[in-house]
């Protein structure tokens, strides 16, 4: 059998593969074999002699088959498992993993708007110190902290108004009262007042004297 060994190396060559997918015609093998030139391996290949083998396919569909059974809990049982718990899932990695999408949204809050710089910095430490379990825990915080702010500011708004409301009452209500005439009744309790006092201003200076004479009595 003739040994075809610089045939091929010069095939893998011109072919810019390798050897092992280099196809050799075996029913041409002597006149391949007279080929110890690049050249002639070109005539050879163009001829078709001589040909490059496509690339084996390796399938991964077993492999996506099996994973897609380890995702629903298949194959996942004791005697499969190698390392422990914290080496096949830190739980510094799951921490970071949870922290990084808390902040991502609280940075997003903060910058469409929704909650203050004092907001953020209190929900963010909150998140820290391992109070919010997922993002459906924080969300629901947020939405309930605000929605407790909303009725705050409305209360207060509302009694504002119902103030200045009490007040506006009690400002017409004495506008009225000093543009309104009196009433015969009171005109004549006015009246009887004046006269009383005007009464009184008579009768004290008689009472002064009095008052004057007596010491004076008692001296003689």
């Amino acid at each position: 059998m003739v040994s075809l060994k610089l045939q091929k190396r010069l095939a893998a060559s011109v072919l810019n593969c390798g050897k092992k997918r280099v196809w050799l015609d075996p029913t041409e093998i002597t006149e391949i074999s007279l080929a110890n030139s690049r050249a002639n391996i070109r005539k050879l290949i163009k001829d078709g002699f001589i040909i490059r083998r496509p690339v084996k396919m390796h399938s991964r569909a077993r492999v996506r088959k099996v994973h897609d059974a380890k995702k629903k809990g298949r194959h996942m049982g004791h005697g499969t498992r190698k390392g422990t718990r914290e080496a096949r899932m830190p739980s510094k990695l799951l921490w970071i993993c949870r922290i990084r999408v808390l902040r991502r949204i609280l940075r997003k809050y903060r910058q469409a708007g929704k909650i203050d710089r004092h907001q953020y910095r209190e929900f963010y430490n909150r998140a820290k110190g391992n109070v919010y379990r997922n993002k459906r825990v924080l969300i629901e915080a947020i939405n309930k902290t605000l929605a407790e702010q909303s009725t705050k500011s409305t209360s207060l708004a509302a009694a504002q108004q119902q103030k200045k409301a009490v007040e506006a009452r009690q400002n017409a209500k004495k506008a009225a009262m000093a543009t309104a005439p009196l009433p015969k009744k009171n005109a004549e309790v006015r009246k009887n007042v004046k006269a009383n006092a005007v009464a009184a201003a008579r009768i004290m200076p008689e009472k002064k004297e009095k008052d004057k004479a007596k010491p004076q009595a008692k001296k003689q």
